[in-house]
């Protein structure tokens, strides 16, 4: 045999990997695999076109008729079985990601059981309630009770459900809230039996997940990080904007939006007897289904009921990326929806629709699910201002007045071309002929998603093409610029600051001149003096009346005294008090000779990476922790968030939110960054990376420059696996000396744990009332010990035998102490509730 010849053989060909890796999944994942075949077998044998022929449907669906006459095996059987070929794909693709996902989280015997338990469990539960109903009359239960459902996503949505008890703390929140979200939309928008059977099953999953995992410390709700809340709000709005194009593409009359469906029916009344037909006060079931089809005829009518969901598709967009334009523009659009809801429902007083005296139970069952159209979107408004505070990046001001004058704008004008065609066109252009009021009275509708006028009566329709394409097209003509007006905003929002103060800043951080914590001034939450004489810059944030900044001034060297006394005038002259936080003690002559009081708040750890070495007894730690990882097989990964595989980005967030998980108080702020400031590409990553290519531990640098070049980078932000092996941090910081040695950088900043420091600086003046200060930042910081550990981070920092730095708070008026404690407090934690307020004391003692 030649060498060629043993080459090929020995070298495997790509089919026989594939092979190989599908041989491995299908091995780890056997119920996955089962329920998969199943699924597509029993599709093929009964058509996967259109599903089992109505006998055999009869025998295998589920629904009260087939429970009561004894067909008891329904609810397991009615879960391995489609519809239709849409669902068939849908449902495998579900079930290999969903199923398979939620085997390799709690094995294969506890995903068998949660697959058909909470099947059977959500199935057997709706049948009672519908059979319970039905004896009362109840209007839906009635319309339904005949149907016979085949729903394969009752097994899926509970499966996945239970699994979320095993899952980390990101994955278990987003599995639950989007899961709930999902089901929920279901039965409100398509309204089947099934729709509720899978509502059902997925709290049954709930209960199931945490009687299977014993070992769960937590039932209820952990605390989210910002990142975290934005990205689950941002799935509420969005899945709540989907809901409505279900109602739209489903075949369903039972969902609210059941008019809307239609449209995919082959009916089209005539145009000229239907207003004859269709008068007010004489309006029967017929007449509206003749008018929803008149009303949904073309192609405008269902855009304008369709594009202010994209509209919220748009904003789900920006709250990602935390932008108070997105959560004002959702908060509108849902008020919207929710105003016009109740409005054309009759729920408001305004519609003039009063109870008539003899009222039926069925009046008011139609009532309240016309209430509940209402406070859907109403709620997600509400749950949007309640936490508006975490979607700090502000778009210019200049922009927003843009938008808002261009959709008034936009609608004033499309407004009055309706009515100037509408009276060019009076005579012959409409069913009827029709005067200034008329138009008048009608303008507004042409607005309005057509599923909110289902009900209402038509005073006439359009018979010319041309008013016909104005009467259809001038509400989608609108909501298009609405949505279009929108992206720019969103792509161009920033926090308080114009794009021309960010490029600025930015500019001025490469100059140099800056302290190692300048970087900070590029995150969300901060305001910008620039120096009039020479251009340099301090990043600071108002709270209350006190102005505190972010480390000192940075775009020019050094001396900043000038710099420093100009911007204590300006905040005399706005009214606040002027506090610098965590600058370097070198300025604390300065101070004194402004006859301003200071004190030590912190103190910076300094690595000099160029004479870095681990030798030595005092270095054992760091040696052993080197090793413990090398033998662990751990490497160290220098890399941008932007380089970061989908895998290892998703990884990172699970890190920071397990983490945050652990806290009972909100995510710090101010001087600490979050997952947010990791998508900088300016700030670089350490990785700690295991040979399954598993996040063990991560830390963030940001860069210190002089004259464009990075000479310094300075930690910030910190996270480990729960579980992972002792002293990766300090493997991790370790290895990131050995790169800045190599690249030749100056310094390595350990960065400084707020609150906490060996020692205390004497201050420039002996005033008594300094001690009120103190006393204030002692109580937090010893408060948030427990909760942060930032005195034990300061130990941590000391085995790698840094040069500490102690960092000064300077302010002129000691007065002000006590608001300075309590401004103090409010910039690390915008967010903290009373009750965490009151943890926090308690964790003091």
């Amino acid at each position: 045999m030649s060498g060629g010849q043993a080459l090929e053989r020995a070298v495997p060909t790509q089919p026989a990997v594939i092979a190989a890796r599908a041989g491995r999944l299908v091995a780890a994942h056997p119920f996955t695999t089962f329920i998969t075949l199943t699924i597509l077998v029993l599709a093929l044998a009964t058509g996967p076109m259109s599903g089992p022929h109505r006998p055999l449907r009869l025998w295998l669906g589920t629904g009260p008729l087939p429970v009561v006459d004894g067909h008891w095996w329904t609810p397991v059987t009615s879960v391995l079985f489609t519809s239709d070929l849409a669902q068939l794909i849908i449902a495998l693709a579900l079930t290999i990601v969903l199923v398979g996902g939620a085997e390799r989280l709690m094995g294969t015997r506890r995903t068998a059981v949660a697959f058909f338990a909470t099947s059977a469990a959500g199935i057997l539960a709706g049948i009672g309630l519908q059979l319970l109903a039905s004896r009362t009359g109840e209007m839906w239960a009635m319309n339904v009770r005949h149907l016979v459902g085949l729903d394969v996503f009752t097994g899926i949505a509970g499966t996945i459900m239970t699994a979320s008890a095993f899952a980390g703390a990101l994955w278990r929140r987003r599995i639950r809230v989007i899961t709930v979200l999902a089901a929920v939309v279901f039965v409100l928008y398509s309204g089947l039996p099934s729709d509720v059977y899978r509502l059902i099953a997925v709290f049954a999953g709930l209960g199931l997940g945490v009687l299977l995992r014993h070992s769960a410390k937590r039932v209820g709700w952990v605390r989210s990080s910002h990142h975290e809340i934005r990205v689950l709000l941002a799935s509420a709005v969005a899945v709540t904007a989907v809901g409505p194009v279900i109602g739209l593409l489903s075949q369903s009359r039972y969902g609210m939006l059941a008019p809307i469906g239609l449209l995919f029916t082959s009916e089209s009344p005539d145009r000229g007897t239907l207003i004859e037909r269709c008068q007010a006060f004489a309006v029967t079931r017929q007449c509206v289904h003749d008018l929803t089809l008149e009303r949904i005829s073309g192609v405008g009518p269902v855009l304008v009921s369709v594009l202010p969901l994209l509209v919220l598709l748009v904003a789900a967009y920006g709250l990602l990326r935390g932008s108070r334009f997105a959560l004002w523009l959702a908060v509108a659009v849902n008020g919207l929806l929710a105003v016009l809801s109740a409005f054309y429902f009759g729920v408001l007083p305004l519609a003039g629709v009063t109870a008539p005296a003899n009222a039926t139970s069925r009046y008011w069952e139609v009532t309240v699910v016309l209430l509940l159209s209402a406070v859907l979107p109403l709620g997600i408004a509400i749950v949007l201002v309640v936490l508006r505070r975490h979607f700090p990046v502000r778009p210019d001001a200049r922009s927003v007045r843009r938008y808002v004058v261009t959709v008034v704008v936009t609608a004033i004008a499309l407004a009055g071309f309706y009515i100037a065609v509408g009276y060019l066109q009076r005579d012959t252009g409409f069913t009827r002929p029709l005067d200034l009021g008329d138009l008048l009275n009608d303008v507004l509708e042409r607005f309005i998603p057509v599923t909110f006028l289902r009900r209402e009566p038509v005073q006439y329709l359009p018979t010319t093409p041309f008013a016909g394409f104005v009467y259809d097209n001038v509400g989608t003509v609108f909501w298009l610029v609405a949505v279009v007006a929108a992206v720019p905003v969103l792509r161009g929002g920033h926090s308080r600051r114009g794009d021309t103060d960010a490029a600025r800043v930015r500019r001025l951080l490469k100059r140099g001149g800056g302290d190692a914590f300048a970087f900070m001034a590029t995150w969300p939450g901060q305001s910008y003096w620039f120096d009039p004489v020479d251009g340099r810059a301090i990043a600071y944030r108002v709270v209350g009346r006190i102005a505190i900044t972010t480390g000192g001034p940075f775009g020019a060297p050094p001396p900043h005294d000038r710099a420093v006394g100009r911007f204590a005038r300006f905040c005399d002259d706005n009214g606040w008090v002027p506090v610098f936080y965590s600058v370097d003690a070198g300025f604390e002559g300065l101070f004194r000779e402004m006859g301003w009081s200071t004190m030590v708040v912190a103190e910076e750890a300094v690595v000099h990476p160029q004479e870095w070495s681990t030798t030595g007894k005092k270095w054992q730690d760091v040696r052993s922790s080197i090793n413990r990882a090398e033998r662990a097989g751990i490497r160290a990964e220098w890399t941008t968030f932007a380089d970061l595989s989908l895998s290892a980005a998703v990884q990172l967030s699970d890190l920071s939110e397990q983490w945050m998980a652990e806290k009972d108080l909100p995510e710090m702020g101010f001087t600490l960054g979050g997952l947010d400031e990791l998508h900088d590409p300016a700030v670089r990553l350490m990785l700690a990376v295991d040979g399954d290519s598993r996040i063990e531990g991560v830390t963030s640098w940001l860069p210190t420059y002089r004259d464009g070049q990075v000479i310094g980078w300075t930690l910030d932000f910190m996270r480990r696996r729960p579980g992972s092996i002792n002293g990766v941090m300090e493997f991790l910081i370790a290895e990131s000396a050995i790169r800045m040695r190599a690249d030749g950088i100056e310094f390595m900043s350990l960065s400084a744990a707020p609150l906490a420091h060996t020692a205390e600086a004497s201050g420039a003046s002996g005033e008594p009332d300094r001690s009120g200060v103190h006393r204030t930042l002692g109580f937090l910081s010893s408060s948030l010990e427990p909760f942060y550990g930032f005195r034990s981070l300061l130990r941590f920092k000391r085995k790698f035998q840094p040069e500490q730095r102690p960092l000064i708070m300077a302010y002129p008026d000691p007065v002000a102490l006590p608001a300075i404690g309590v401004a103090l407090v409010r910039a690390y934690l915008p967010q903290l509730s009373v009750r965490q307020a009151a943890t926090l004391a308690r964790g003091r003692g």
